[in-house]
């Protein structure tokens, strides 16, 4: 990779998990692209811009990545070495236009899927917060968040977006855990609310952080997203717009909880 240092610490977090700033269909974009490029260099003028063991992560890593998202990566190589290998016993020997070929037929199919689902996710993408916080800072929280948007993204069946609707409760409940704080929230002479209560947890939390009459529009928004998340986990026949909808809901109640508790 001329002039450029390949990332190798952010390519083991990609493999681990989402990155919380990028779709994981934004970053399949982008790996499958180089490690396309990357063997092509090699297997038309023998340029090695990263190294066999690069270039093993960033196939191994490009693997995880799709999984994810719903796709495969069937490469009968893993490496330069054994991309030289399988070109020799397929009629490459000799032929730069026939390597280049092998690696269309085999890296096209997927190319094209990834940028129609790019496309999808311009319109149909979850919400973001307007904070530039690349998280809420409640580990189980984000990692909740992430799942969400990972599930919408491959969900294509009433099923799937039924499920997208579990993920939504899991949210809720996730922030109900994160959020409340007994000491800080908990009215004199109330029980702790069970973690599934998370209608009445959040009543608490704003009751306690948005003083006065300007906590009754967000306690309505808050108790009006947990009907919501609800309604399309049990909904017989949900839509990509039902779920959609409650999903954007959920992570703009994660943030907008967030802020009252930073406050």
């Amino acid at each position: 990779m001329a002039d450029s240092v390949l990332d190798r610490d952010l390519l083991v977090r990609l493999r681990s998990g989402s990155d919380a700033k990028r779709s994981d269909v934004e970053v399949g974009v982008a790996l499958l692209r180089l490690a396309h490029d990357e063997l092509e260099a090699f297997g038309t003028d023998g340029s090695e811009r990263t190294s066999e063991e690069e270039i093993r992560l960033v196939l191994r890593t490009s693997r995880r990545v799709l999984d994810r998202v719903g796709l495969s990566l069937d490469l009968p190589f893993s490496d330069f070495r054994t991309f030289k290998t399988f070109w020799v016993a397929n009629d490459g020997y000799g032929s730069w236009q026939a390597r280049r070929d092998m690696l269309n037929g085999l890296f096209e199919p997927v190319h094209l899927e990834l940028t129609r689902r790019e496309d999808g996710e311009i319109t149909s993408t979850l919400a973001r917060p307007v904070t530039s916080h690349p998280g809420t800072g409640w580990s189980r929280v984000d990692d909740e968040v992430n799942e969400l948007r990972r599930h919408f993204q491959v969900a294509r069946s009433e099923q799937d977006y039924r499920n997208v609707g579990n993920d939504c409760v899991a949210v809720l409940e996730r922030l109900s855990e994160a959020a409340f704080d007994a000491d800080r929230h908990l009215p004199d002479g109330e029980e702790i609310p069970p973690v599934a209560k998370t209608k009445l947890r959040f009543d608490m939390i704003i009751n306690s952080s948005a003083g006065g009459s300007d906590n009754a529009e967000i306690r309505k928004v808050a108790r009006a997203v947990v009907e919501l998340a609800q309604a399309v986990k049990h909904r017989s026949t949900p839509s990509r717009r039902d779920a959609g909808i409650a999903a954007d809901s959920v992570i703009q109640l994660v943030n907008i909880l967030r802020r009252l508790t930073e406050a």
